[in-house]
């Protein structure tokens, strides 16, 4: 995708979970395609990172409604509509069976993941709708349609997240475009526990993951950059309601 203008100059995006990992890449691409550019992210997250200049940032917990409105009235402040929203904001927990798993710990995952999705999109919308050509995409992941053993409060809800991107999709037509991206394993910090949250022990099986997939290597976080510029931009117009699997061939569907 190197030397296509994916985002027009001038174009107003926000980015949650904008600290992390996928976060960062994609702050940095949106800006070097001259766009405007609003960082949410947790305020532990926003305070290990110095964000590029020009860069406004606005703390939140995307579980929480309250701070979520806050966060999103300061953004209409700052910016007078959105042309494009993100949602990467997520976590998971420690790789554990459901049959041992206590309550706190799925809701925990599951709040994290997709009431953080709703809420959150349901703050962008009005400002998406005072935005030209606006678009939003939702961050998945490939366990919401391979679960794997150990990941079930996290794989549910990222199955719950393209549910609800479907159905935002034609509840917000045609105004207002949404799709998903589901990665893969992508080298972040997430892999550990997410950027802001106390690190865990990692019993992810790199190589044992590396082993499966047709491309060789696990995903870089420029690998889940473009494909999110894409479905905000022109070249997606007549996308909507759909979700783009990043993940080295590992699932084709």
């Amino acid at each position: 995708m190197s030397g296509v203008a994916l985002l027009s100059p001038g174009r107003r995006i926000a980015v949650l979970g904008a600290a992390g990992g996928i976060g960062r890449s994609l702050v940095d691409a949106c800006l070097a395609h001259g766009c405007e550019v609003a960082a949410l992210d947790l305020p532990a997250s926003l305070a290990g990172w110095t964000p590029p200049s020009g860069v406004r940032t606005f703390a939140v917990d995307a579980t929480d409604e309250a701070s979520v409105k806050a966060a999103f009235a300061g953004l209409a402040e700052a910016f007078d509509g959105l042309d494009g929203f993100v949602n990467l904001a997520g976590f998971t927990a420690a790789r554990e069976p459901l049959a041992e798993m206590d309550l706190a710990t799925f809701e925990e995952v599951t709040s994290g993941n997709l009431r953080s999705a709703f809420l959150s999109a349901r703050a962008a919308l009005p400002l998406l709708r005072r935005g030209e050509a606006p678009a939003m995409v939702l961050v998945s992941s490939g366990l919401a349609l391979k679960p794997t053993p150990g990941y079930g409060p996290y794989s549910a809800a990222k199955a719950g997240v393209l549910a609800l991107t479907r159905l935002l999709a034609q509840e917000n037509a045609p105004l207002i475009r949404v799709n998903a991206v589901a990665p893969g394993a992508v080298e972040t910090p997430f892999l550990t526990g997410g950027t802001g949250r106390s690190a865990r022990e990692s019993n992810f099986e790199r190589e044992a993951y590396v082993r499966q997939v047709p491309l060789a290597r696990m995903a870089r976080p420029g690998d889940v950059t473009g494909p999110i510029m894409f479905l905000l931009g022109p070249a997606s117009a007549y996308i909507t309601g759909q979700t783009l699997h990043v993940n080295g061939g590992l699932l084709m569907v």
